[in-house]
């Protein structure tokens, strides 16, 4: 009987051509990643330190090592947003400090602290490299994990009010729900979040990869090392062969990874008629067509079932005891001292640094911190100008997504800091103030989390409401006006959240940039925190950051989180 059962299974999935592909190409990512993982745990000491060359023969390698921790970064950062995204989205106690929460970490200058995090992590793995690594993923995992927990945490807010009804009438349970409903119903704004976020895990590399800690200079085998020290030598060629190579796997990324990811979740597209066009992926066809695929998600989909009707059987046929209300108010109480003593504890140290300065100094970091945030406000408005317009033609207009998605994920995960020297060239030229000219480098870095998250939003607007529009023969601002920007406005909101927090964290660059010996300055908190943080004055780099994390709490609790609230109310798809 097992014998029949196997050659039936045998039958529907008919190895072919696609197949051998598809195993092949399995391997080679196994193999691959088993390679260049076993150069992640060699030892590390004072006399025993990562070396390297210039040599563009060792390029790939070095592409490789880095590529393997920005996917280590990135499903640490999936993992993390599809836990706090829903515990924030669906617990409204922790979403008043939990939300708050991400708006400060994602404009606290993270890099600023890179060396402690090297400390924390090298002690954890004592004499091995492994230490480093971590520390340098961890970087990465923070330049990438904050979108991409806005954007699931903002789906979920507005997922239609049928859809909940339905879940409910089926009773589906938490995985049930979270499988079914909520990652589906994410799952396009996820994906070109994920997009953006990943191409932002690069401005970090060049950072995370080369570590200066204990008086010990590491620079870790990768593409972000490699554009450091060819930076650091002058070895025009060098950077040359970096850019190309870097490209390259931007692109490969695009094709092998990124583009079949696009086109699978248009099936989770929410309309009752189908798309004339929709993206396409040689990639995706060959999965497709792979009946090894169908086979293993066949074996899994039944693996997965019978493990959580065992699950269940076992769960109903023990009784939980259940704690009274006094326990449970007990261990809630006693949660929250623990963090109100250790939030005490740091502030406290905070309080002894901070009155070490007097109100002169302190009144002047506030009045700095107005005009870095006017410079926010700004670069995030005139990145909203042109990132609409251009991001809706990408999302309606598959053909032109095609053609467009490698281009914007290029320009977006290059590393906007190097690009900034010939900024300071042209400024420099012309006579350009830094109190303007650090505007557009603020944006050249944040603009794209804006665009990423319109042609998501452009993408996900249903056939059969663009279908009415044309039935109805709306005009082109009727269109706009009752169809377009009601459909985006919540992506949109995401999206300037994400900008408007990633410009704080990028002013600590961009108000302050030098070329050979002149050096630009603005007058603003960014470049505040940069000199403070090359004089090691704790007093005002603890302040500096306290008043910039202030002004991020208080501006998306007056503007974006009222947009938040419109978005939810108004525009969404019920």
């Amino acid at each position: 009987m097992k014998w029949n059962g196997f050659l039936n299974i045998s039958n529907k999935y008919k190895f072919g051509l696609a197949d051998v592909m598809v195993i092949l190409m399995l391997l080679s990512i196994l193999y691959l990643t088993a390679h260049l993982g076993a150069g992640m745990e060699v030892p590390l000491s004072e006399s025993d330190q990562p070396t390297m060359n210039l040599d563009p023969h060792l390029l790939p390698y070095y592409a490789g090592r880095s590529l393997l921790r920005m996917f280590i970064a990135f499903g640490a950062s999936l993992l993390f947003t599809f836990v706090y995204g829903r515990i924030a989205a669906y617990n409204r106690m922790a979403e008043k400090i939990m939300i708050p929460a991400i708006d400060i970490l994602q404009s606290v200058p993270v890099l600023g602290f890179l060396s402690a995090t090297v400390m924390m992590f090298m002690a954890l793995f004592p004499g091995s490299l492994l230490g480093v690594e971590c520390a340098s993923i961890f970087a990465i995992f923070t330049g990438q994990v904050w979108n991409m927990t806005f954007s699931f945490y903002h789906s979920l807010t507005t997922i239609p009010r049928p859809l909940n009804e339905a879940a409910s009438i089926h009773r589906l349970g938490v995985w049930s729900r979270f499988t079914k409903l909520e990652v589906p119903f994410s799952m396009i704004g996820l994906v070109w979040n994920s997009m953006m976020s990943f191409g932002g895990g690069w401005f970090f590399l060049a950072a995370s990869e080369s570590i200066s800690v204990l008086n010990q200079d590491i620079h870790l085998p990768g593409i972000g090392s490699y554009m450091a020290m060819a930076a650091d030598q002058g070895n025009v060629r060098a950077i040359i062969y970096s850019i190309i190579t870097m490209v390259i796997m931007i692109c490969l990324v695009d094709q092998l990874f990124w583009r079949p990811l696009v086109a699978w979740a248009q099936k989770f597209k929410n309309e009752h008629s189908e798309a004339a066009e929709v993206p396409q992926s040689w990639v995706y066809d060959i999965l497709k067509r792979a009946r090894f695929i169908r086979y293993v998600n066949h074996t899994v989909a039944i693996f997965f079932h019978d493990l959580t009707n065992r699950f269940k059987q076992r769960s109903s046929s023990i009784q939980w005891p259940k704690p009274s209300s006094f326990v449970s108010k007990s261990v809630t109480s006693i949660i929250w001292i623990i963090v109100i003593l250790f939030v005490a504890k740091y502030v406290y140290e905070a309080v002894l640094e901070i009155i070490q300065l007097s109100w002169s100094e302190l009144i002047r970091v506030v009045v700095l911190g107005m005009k870095t945030a006017l410079r926010v406000f700004v670069s995030t408005l005139l990145a909203v100008v042109w990132t609409v317009p251009v991001g809706v033609m990408i999302g309606m207009n598959p053909k032109l997504s095609r053609i467009a998605q490698p281009i914007v994920q290029v320009l977006a995960s290059f590393p906007a800091n190097m690009a900034f020297p010939l900024f300071t060239i042209l400024y420099l030229k012309l006579g350009v103030s830094m109190n303007i000219g650090s505007i557009p480098l603020m944006m050249l870095g944040t603009q794209w989390y804006i665009l990423f998250n319109v042609i998501a939003g452009a993408m996900a607007i249903p056939s059969d409401l663009k279908e009415a529009a044309s039935i109805l023969r709306l005009t082109r601002v009727q269109t706009w006006l009752k169809l377009i920007l009601p459909s985006v406005f919540p992506f949109l909101v995401t999206g300037c959240i994400t900008a408007s927090g990633g410009a704080w964290n990028a002013s600590i660059v961009s108000e302050l940039v030098s070329w050979k010996d002149s050096t630009l300055q603005a007058s603003g908190l960014g470049s505040f925190i940069a000199q403070a943080t090359t004089k090691g004055d704790w007093p005002q780099i603890i302040w500096g950051i306290i008043v910039m994390c202030l002004m991020v709490v208080l501006v998306n609790r007056l503007v974006w989180r009222k947009l938040y609230a419109i978005s939810e109310k108004k525009y969404h798809l019920e």
